[in-house]
């Protein structure tokens, strides 16, 4: 075997070796992990994730995921609360703890103290039968049978649990919490994610012209309206009503069509009924319709009244495509 083939073969078997992992922890899902689950959302206080080692880098990422989908969470390092950091967990928190083993010694000694404390204590762990999993209230069982590693040594597949098992808790919390696109939109304003939930299409109409012209409009008007504004379009108004759309498409056309133009007013060359979207209506609306109708641009209105048009390269601008 080549080293292309050998790289190849040693990738696909840990995929494979993580994925059935994966699929078998559907089963591990149980009565206990949904009463863990009530008992963070019945909660006054905040979730404090704790772990050592790479348990510690998976529950960083859970304490995001939870944070960004609506529960209050922290990280607390294992290592740091028994030297101080304890002080972090407040009466009313849900700490949840990630160990494969279970049976660390920095476990074995914070365990104890969370518990004299009173706060309720949620395992994450692949031995139930260990320290942790015996001592904790609820066990979320993330159950992995051997590590991608070929020496069974390095954390793969069951720091691959241990996460799956955090997006199935904060999915099922969102859930709980009726956790909508909106409220996500208020926790992630930033970057092109954000943009996607809060842009909308008038966001991006007052960043551009107003091409329109009547139905009665000379088609040289038309060409020059469509050419000076540059959006490769035109709305066709009538009383404030879009009636119709022409764009540079419908003038290529007409002039293989057309070798004399005079009398040609907008109504003879315009689509008639346009796609249109609503001022109001989230950018990620405009894109999605205009990706389903293989257009560049879509005209908007608001309260049946022409507002301007949307155009691909705004969505492009601003990172919704």
């Amino acid at each position: 075997m080549n080293r292309t083939s050998q790289i190849i073969s040693v990738a696909k078997q840990t995929i494979e070796t993580e994925s059935h992992a994966i699929m078998y922890l559907a089963q591990l899902v149980d009565e206990e992990f949904a009463q863990a689950v009530e008992t963070i959302y019945n909660s006054k206080g905040r979730v404090v994730i704790t772990g050592i080692g790479k348990s510690a880098n998976i529950a960083t990422k859970i304490v995001a995921t939870l944070n960004s989908t609506g529960t209050p969470a922290i990280f607390m390092h294992a290592a740091d609360a028994i030297h101080g950091d304890l002080g972090t967990i407040l009466r009313d928190d849900v700490v949840i703890c990630i160990s494969k083993s279970g049976n660390t010694p920095e476990i074995k000694v914070l365990v104890p103290l969370i518990k004299s404390r009173g706060n309720k204590l949620i395992a994450i762990t692949s031995n139930r039968e260990s320290f942790l999993g015996v001592q904790s209230n609820f066990v979320m069982h993330a159950y992995a049978e051997k590590e991608a590693c070929p020496n069974n040594l390095a954390p793969t597949t069951s720091t691959t649990a241990q996460l799956v098992i955090g997006d199935a808790l904060a999915m099922a919390l969102l859930d709980l919490r009726g956790f909508s696109s909106k409220d996500f939109a208020r926790f992630h304003p930033g970057g092109s994610l954000g943009k996607k939930l809060y842009l909308r299409v008038s966001d991006l109409t007052s960043l551009n012209e107003r091409p329109q012209v009547t139905p009665d409009t000379d088609v040289k008007k038309v060409i020059v309206e469509i050419s000076e504004k540059l959006l490769g379009v035109t709305a066709v108004v009538e009383n404030d009503t879009i009636v119709g759309i022409i764009t540079d498409g419908d003038l290529r056309r007409m002039l293989t069509k057309e070798d004399n133009f005079a009398g040609l007013t907008a109504k003879d060359i315009m689509t008639a009924n346009p796609k249109k979207i609503s001022n109001d209506a989230m950018a990620v609306e405009a894109m999605e319709i205009m990706d389903k109708n293989g257009i560049t641009q879509i005209l908007a209105e608001e309260n049946g009244k022409y507002c301007g048009v949307v155009h691909i390269h705004n969505l492009t601008k601003e990172g919704i495509i």
